[in-house]
């Protein structure tokens, strides 16, 4: 089923709904899904995030797997 078919099948749904409880549970899933989740950030957080994406677009980053490896081994020698 499409997206734009599922939307008007919940659509249809929730039109033959007479139940007002049921109707704000629906109301406040919906409510949560919709509402921006941004976070606000400090000025000195932007710079960082900024500055982290330049190192990651010029290859200055190691890959989660590869520290893994060095971790490992690491804790193997000791």
């Amino acid at each position: 089923m499409t997206t734009i078919a599922l939307k008007k099948l919940l659509i249809n749904r929730i039109a033959e709904i007479d139940d007002v409880s049921f109707l704000n549970a629906i109301k406040t899933i919906l409510d949560t899904k919709t509402q921006t989740q941004t976070l606000p950030l400090t000025p000195e957080q932007r710079f960082e995030i900024i500055e982290s994406q330049k190192e990651i677009q010029s290859g200055l980053f190691v890959e989660q797997i590869e520290l893994d490896k060095d971790f490992n081994k690491w804790l193997s020698g000791k």
